[in-house]
């Protein structure tokens, strides 16, 4: 029921849609002959697109969730097992290919494949079913592919084929996971390990956390930003989609903290 509540609900309140919602209402409002609040509507419209798309808002925004996690250093000595999360690979093209073809999230499968190389024992735990529909295959299996291909054994793959959103990955690869000898690593885009952490913290798993993907400089300042308002608009989109998970997870008893840190 969360689950698809949660689809419902970000379907309706993502950025895009609030824009779309509003010029839709405005434009509705002419019709009614209401001149003030279809203004209205249509200004909000306006505004909303012109600080997400041709701003540096949605960095700013995305900035302290990269920040909360950082890089271990010095490297953990030994590792059990690797646990990556999906949400590197584009479904559709990847199963109707059968390719790994990755999106803006791909260093999530690259770091993990410097992990693999580099703690050569370890096993590595592949996490990511299908899409809402199930009509592509499940992520980890396309991210098996990747990782196959680049000369990593599949004997140290294990892959969790059937979680649907980050709770059920942390509970999932639980299960996968078994006797563990060692320290296990999580691998994540660095906006995503708070909430991904606080997960795997609720479900008694102690991890490494070892962020990649990030989409901030981590020196921003508010201004104009018109070099890529797409690339601007997807920023401040998954940066609310994330702060929102964290106060639904957290309101929900899913995580024990508002902000789950070091």
């Amino acid at each position: 029921m969360f689950f698809v509540a949660s689809k419902a609900f970000w379907l309706l309140a993502q950025p895009i849609s609030l824009v779309l919602l509003l010029v839709l209402a405005g434009l509705t409002l002419l019709i009614w002959r209401r001149r003030k609040s279809a203004i209205v509507a249509l200004s909000l419209a306006a505004l909303i697109h012109g600080l997400l798309g041709f701003t540096s808002l949605g960095y700013l925004l995305i900035q302290p969730l990269e920040d909360r996690f950082s890089v271990p250093a010095p490297p953990p000595a030994e590792v059990g097992a690797i646990v990556m999360l999906g949400g590197a690979t584009m479904g559709r093209p990847s199963t109707a290919r059968q390719i790994a073809e990755l999106n803006q999230a791909g260093d999530r499968l690259t770091t993990t494949l410097w992990l693999a190389r580099r703690y050569p024992e370890a096993r590595i735990v592949l996490s990511g079913g299908s899409s809402l529909f199930d009509e592509t295959e499940s992520e980890a299996e396309t991210m098996r592919r990747f990782l196959v291909g680049l000369g990593v054994a599949e004997a140290r793959i294990v892959l969790e084929a059937e979680s649907r959103n980050t709770a059920e990955n942390a509970a999932f690869t639980g299960e996968a996971l078994g006797n563990i000898e060692g320290e296990v690593v999580l691998v994540t885009s660095a906006f995503h390990m708070p909430r991904s952490v606080g997960l795997y913290r609720a479900d008694d798993i102690a991890v490494v956390p070892w962020p990649t993907d990030y989409r901030s400089s981590g020196i921003e300042e508010f201004g104009l930003d018109l070099a890529n308002p797409n690339q601007n608009v997807e920023t401040a989109t998954i940066a609310i989609r994330e702060w929102i998970g964290l106060v639904a997870y957290r309101a929900t008893g899913r995580i024990g903290e508002w902000f789950p840190g070091p």
